[in-house]
């Protein structure tokens, strides 16, 4: 998922990595605890960025997890180690994952040219979320959904 709204980056005077969620961000994070509730979750991953982590922690929370913060998935770390880690990780179970838009964007991509299908709308909105389906050790399908 996409990390929910942090309010306006140029007005936040402070290293960006902690800006927090908004109001709305907030409750968008609520709404996202929610859509996780009845899930099977066996690990909760995030960020470092103090959004990120905002964002998911009721998931972990929730599900009586550890948020396991990762710096692979921090704002401008799209690259191979992204991809290998999640590769490796999708046969072992459910995971919940909070990145940046650029980490996202940049993975969706790469899925898209290995042959992901996609149902319905793509997209990498705030608080959005991308449901990867796995076969065996590749993923095979993938739903976005725009914000629960």
């Amino acid at each position: 998922m996409r990390h929910a709204s942090a309010g306006d980056r140029q007005r936040w005077h402070l290293a960006d990595h902690e800006r927090p969620l908004d109001e709305r961000g907030r409750q968008q994070a609520l709404r996202i605890t929610a859509f996780f509730a009845d899930a099977e979750v066996r690990a909760v991953w995030s960020s470092p960025a103090t959004r990120c982590l905002e964002t998911i922690r009721g998931v972990a929370e929730c599900h009586s997890l550890e948020l396991d913060m990762r710096h692979e998935l921090g704002e401008g770390t799209a690259t191979r180690q992204i991809w290998e880690l999640l590769l490796e990780q999708a046969a072992l179970g459910d995971l919940v994952v909070c990145s940046h838009g650029d980490v996202i964007g940049w993975t969706v991509d790469r899925l898209l040219r290995t042959g992901l299908q996609v149902s319905g709308a793509r997209g990498c909105a705030k608080a959005s979320i991308w449901e990867l389906k796995v076969d065996g050790t590749k993923f095979s399908e993938g739903i976005y959904t725009a914000q629960p």
